[in-house]
């Protein structure tokens, strides 16, 4: 299961990816957990979308064809970067019960069958994925830390990604108020899956924060320094963090909304 994760984590095609993923989900052998493999560099991926820092995107509106069709792109472009995080949890950390690879394999099937929904309706806004530039921060993160598995469930599922179920539902409201309602749906498929993947990321972190004798509360803390997390700012959307198992103490230590 390790190996074949990571010949599709090094597929270069988003459609051939996004197959092997959801071949090897009908069909994964037990792992070898043991087993130590190795790759260079940066997962596949296509020679477009151009990537370029945050700060040179443009905003995007909902409210024009092309405008919606980049807001959609950049959803796209994080679903296609969480199939390469998820595989990249499969076959880079060795020696996890086999219910880890299970969890994270089947993270990999759910988020390619997002970037199949976002794929299928940016081509019936007359688009492809890979029209629009996109920045790298999610796996920049993820690279950040391929040398730590706490590291890495800490600061990926439960932090860059957690920041997902807080924008999305403000991203809804605007796609509802454009008329795009068949967006609002994915992006409902999405915010559930989501939920689910966040709650791996808080189960496998916990985990091991108990099997090293770590305070989960404060070693998040040391985890974000140490790696240069992106600050945590709300507004935050608490029911979804709570569903995606967050502590009443993990929700009251993020920061609150400036007042006035």
């Amino acid at each position: 299961m390790r190996r074949a994760a990571l010949e599709a984590w090094q597929l270069a095609d988003p459609v051939a990816k996004a197959a092997a993923v959801q071949a090897l989900g009908a069909t994964a052998p037990a792992p070898d957990p043991l087993a130590t493999l190795q790759a260079d560099g940066a997962p596949g991926r296509p020679p477009r979308p151009q990537l370029v820092p945050l700060s040179a995107l443009p905003r995007r509106t909902p409210f024009t064809i092309e405008g919606r069709a980049a807001l959609l792109h950049a959803v796209a472009h994080i679903e296609f970067n969480a199939i390469n995080l998820a595989l990249d949890a499969v076959w880079r950390f060795a020696g996890m019960p086999e219910a880890y690879y299970r969890d994270w394999l089947r993270v990999a099937a759910e988020e390619a069958t997002h970037f199949g929904l976002l794929a299928g309706h940016l081509a019936e806004l007359g688009h492809a994925y890979g029209d629009f530039d996109a920045h790298d921060g999610l796996w920049a993160m993820t690279a950040r830390t391929a040398g730590d598995i706490v590291a890495r469930m800490a600061l990926v599922p439960r932090t860059l990604e957690a920041r997902g179920l807080d924008a999305t539902p403000p991203m809804q409201q605007r796609l509802r108020r454009a008329g795009d309602l068949r967006a609002v749906a994915i992006l409902d498929i999405i915010l559930r899956d989501e939920i689910g993947h966040v709650a791996i990321g808080n189960h496998w972190y916990r985990w091991l924060c108990q099997r090293e004798g770590l305070d989960p509360l404060k070693h998040y803390a040391v985890l974000a320094a140490r790696h240069d997390a992106p600050p945590l700012r709300p507004p935050f959307n608490l029911q979804a963090r709570r569903a995606a198992g967050f502590t009443d103490a993990e929700l009251a230590a993020l920061p609150a909304e400036p007042s006035g």
